[in-house]
C-alpha cells in the first residue's frame, strides 16, 4: 500500500512541478492525473499497488465531502440571501452545458 501511495504522490509532485514552472494556468493535481493516465495507458494495466490505494480511498470518499458541508453551513445565511441568483446561475449553466454537449456531439458524430 505504501508503494502505491508513493507512486501517486510522485505523479502529484510531478504535476505540481510542471504547473509551477511550465504551465502555471493548469493546476498541479490535474497535470499529475494526466501524467498518471499516460503512465497507465503505456503500461496497459493498473498495478496492484495503485489499485489497492485507489480502492481504499474510494471506500472513504464520503469523508471528502465534510469540508464542503461545513462551508455550506458556515455560509448558510449568505446562501439564503442569494438563493434566487444561485439557483438561476445553476439552471442556466446546466442548460448551457447540455446545449454545448449536444451541439458538439452533433458536430462530431459522423453522418451516415
Amino acid at each position: 500500500m505504501i508503494q502505491g501511495l508513493v507512486q501517486l504522490f510522485i505523479f502529484q509532485a510531478l504535476g505540481e512541478l510542471v504547473s509551477k514552472f511550465v504551465l502555471p494556468f493548469i493546476p498541479g493535481p490535474v497535470l499529475g492525473l494526466v501524467w498518471l493516465l499516460a503512465y497507465l495507458i503505456v503500461r496497459g494495466h493498473v498495478p496492484s499497488s495503485i489499485d489497492g490505494v485507489g480502492s481504499a480511498i474510494l471506500q472513504h470518499l464520503g469523508l471528502l465531502f465534510i469540508p464542503a458541508s461545513v462551508g455550506v453551513v458556515l455560509y448558510l445565511p449568505l446562501l439564503q440571501a442569494n438563493a434566487w441568483a444561485i439557483s438561476a446561475a445553476l439552471v442556466v449553466s446546466v442548460l448551457a452545458t447540455i446545449a454545448v454537449s449536444a451541439g458538439l456531439l452533433k458536430l462530431l458524430t459522423p453522418k451516415e
